[in-house]
């Protein structure tokens, strides 16, 4: 979420010099600011509450509680939980109780990081929160579920702000070459690598574009092109970037190398890609994904290991999360592979997809009431409870009519050489019963 202002301090940072003063500046954050949400709500009522900004980098939390204050016309404080201790939260409420007292305003207190506050610092602001001295705005790139105390959660509202989509930060490029690259021709290569790169952050994209501005200072060239942004960023784009092809190269051949049970390969490029910048959800999700498409039923562990691993980022973040990424990327590469579940899915896709609506047969469907009885509704269906071997050889659970299909074909690897004997054996008993009937 970032904004313009119509002020051209050209020493302070472009980040600060486009920082919005009013919602109309503002980009992003639909969701919480478009016409019925709950912050537009809260700005249109003129009644502040304490509140949980939630967000990655770069969204716009410092911006939107700065604005809060000017919305409701209070002083506002702002102290960052990395540097400030109690000593800085009793000297806010000192400042706040001289400002009611004066002038009778309220006052914000904004907390960035709030996070990294321990429960007594957290535990510090209940009364003042409590008392209306303060109206509390923390903001945190972490899951205040987790991070922050249950006291402090129960008296403030969560608002999860998310990355500016590549349309928002789009936009924001456009407003940002304007002021600081006025007339410089940018193509859409460059434009794609400057929103790549920045994923979503906007104080990224504005650093990135400032950046810039430096370099074409020192070179003059007469326009703006791919090669000229790799060049004048290769210490920031490192080895890739999410708008050039060596991002998808790399997570290509990460997931290449697990499905080829390369374990040292895998890390080679794990690590490669975190030392470049990728984001570890990213990878998370790609991880799950590999233990779905290339190891599947083979072994069922590697799923539950590679979301056990995300699972253990999301709650230790970074940089001690990644170690539970890195060991499922190792996990997955030694595991039994099998795509079996995989080809199933998109052959069973693919055939529905280009086939007709068939009814479902009459000794399947549902029969809960009399008239669905009298109906034929689940008349002959065989209980497979009932059967021996709890199969009921023989039946059919198709729609009638259509052809014989066999999509999932287990491999002779890991757990699924059992699930074929068995997949065979099932199906001599359906041929047997078959033979007997006729």
């Amino acid at each position: 979420m970032i904004g313009l202002s119509s002020a051209d301090h050209p020493h302070v940072p472009l980040a600060e010099r486009l920082r919005p003063r009013t919602l109309a500046e503002v980009i992003g954050q639909a969701h919480l600011l478009g016409p019925g949400k709950p912050l537009a709500i809260a700005f249109q009522s003129g009644q502040p509450h304490s509140m949980i900004l939630w967000g990655p980098p770069g969204v716009g939390k410092t911006t939107l509680a700065r604005l809060m204050a000017d919305a409701f016309a209070a002083d506002f404080i702002a102290l960052s939980a990395v540097f400030a201790g109690v000593r800085d939260i009793r000297e806010a409420v000192a400042r706040a109780e001289v400002s009611r007292a004066r002038s009778d305003r309220r006052t914000i207190l904004f907390v960035d990081e709030v996070h990294r506050f321990n429960k007594a610092q957290q535990d510090a602001f209940l009364p003042y929160v409590e008392g209306g001295l303060l109206t509390f705005v923390g903001a945190t790139t972490e899951n205040p579920s987790f991070e922050l105390n249950s006291a402090l959660l129960s008296r403030a509202a969560v608002y999860v702000l998310q990355p500016l989509s590549v349309a928002e930060m789009g936009e924001l490029l456009d407003r940002a070459l304007r002021h600081a690259l006025p007339g410089m021709s940018v193509s859409d290569e460059a434009r794609a690598r400057l929103v790549g790169f920045a994923d979503g952050d906007a104080r990224r994209l504005l650093n990135v574009v400032e950046q810039i501005a430096t370099a074409c200072s020192e070179a003059q060239p007469s326009g703006i092109d791919g090669a000229f942004i790799e060049q004048a960023l290769a210490q920031s784009l490192r080895r890739f970037d999410k708008g050039g092809d060596a991002f998808f190269d790399q997570i290509s051949a990460l997931h290449k190398a697990v499905r080829g049970s390369s374990p040292d390969a895998a890390l080679y490029w794990f690590c490669r890609m975190l030392d470049g910048g990728a984001d570890p959800r990213y990878l998370a999700r790609r991880i799950v994904r590999m233990a779905w498409e290339d190891i599947g039923l083979a072994d069922p562990r590697a799923a539950r290991i590679a979301l056990d691993a995300a699972e253990s980022f999301e709650r230790l973040g970074s940089p001690e999360g990644e170690l539970a990424l890195a060991q499922a990327v190792l996990y997955l590469a030694m595991a039994a592979k099998s795509n079996a579940g995989y080809l199933a899915y998109n052959a069973a896709r693919a055939f529905i997809g280009n086939d007709a609506s068939r009814p479902v047969p009459h000794h399947l469907r549902n029969a809960p009431t009399r008239l669905m009885k009298t109906l034929g509704h689940g008349k002959d269906y065989r209980y497979a409870h009932d059967e021996p071997e709890a199969y009921a050889a023989g039946e059919s659970y198709f729609p009638e009519g259509m052809p014989a299909v066999e999509w999932y074909r287990p491999v002779a690897r890991g757990l699924e050489i059992r699930i074929g004997e068995k997949l065979a054996h099932l199906r001599e008993l359906d041929r047997q019963a078959r033979k007997d009937r006729d």
